[in-house]
């Protein structure tokens, strides 16, 4: 999933500065779960906005926002509206807010920062377990991403900097590399830490990526 956090409304503010009317799009998926672009937020929004004096012209729940054919049908419902409105206020990622951005003629705004790929620990708790690296290293490392999960992103074991089981560059996180030698140890697996891995090819994350299933 991908995880979001509102921007400061102020930064909002700012962005729709001289804009009057203003249409408000969301999420169906993953700011909905995150809580930064379902229907109550986009709503918490509204009330917001028209306390600062904007004139809110709709909204929609786009499902989802990144899925350009949906978003496009969605809008295309909207059309008399959305030309009637002088900005959208996207809250939804930064990957949704470009595919709005690509469909509509109006200025589109984020209003909210796009943290990162990661998973729900409970409601209103996210942590960071993916960088879409381009080739994914769990299959040996028994589900834990050293990639993420270290702060040095070391495919060799630990630094030499981990004491007590935690990061030295934060030591409110446990040492990946610990938690992956406890992990393979569990599994009788422990054969794979003994592998030296080559360097990781990350030409694989270079932007902008692409991919086409079925190729």
């Amino acid at each position: 999933m991908v995880i979001t956090q509102p921007k400061p409304f102020s930064e909002i503010l700012q962005f729709l500065e001289g804009k009057k009317n203003i249409f408000i799009t969301g999420c169906s998926l993953c700011a909905t779960s995150c809580m930064t672009g379902g229907e109550k937020e986009i709503l918490a929004m509204e009330q917001k906005l028209l306390e600062e004096g904007k004139q809110v012209t709709g909204y929609a729940v786009l499902d989802p926002s990144c899925n350009k054919l949906q978003a496009r049908a969605t809008l295309k419902k909207q059309k008399q509206v959305l030309d009637s409105s002088d900005a959208i206020l996207c809250m939804a990622c930064g990957d949704g807010a470009q595919t709005v951005a690509g469909l509509v003629n109006v200025p589109v705004y984020p209003a909210n920062d796009t943290m990162f790929i990661g998973e729900v620990e409970r409601i209103g708790h996210f942590s960071e377990a993916c960088r879409a690296c381009g080739q994914c290293e769990l299959g040996w490392t028994a589900g834990i991403c050293p990639i993420t999960r270290c702060a040095k992103s070391l495919l060799n074991g630990p630094c030499g900097g981990s004491r007590n089981g935690k990061c030295e560059v934060n030591p409110e996180n446990d040492c990946a590399w610990v938690l992956i030698y406890k992990r393979l140890k569990e599994l009788n697996e422990l054969d794979q830490f003994m592998e030296i891995k080559s360097p990781k090819d990350y030409s694989k994350a270079s932007n902008p990526r692409r991919v086409t299933v079925g190729k």
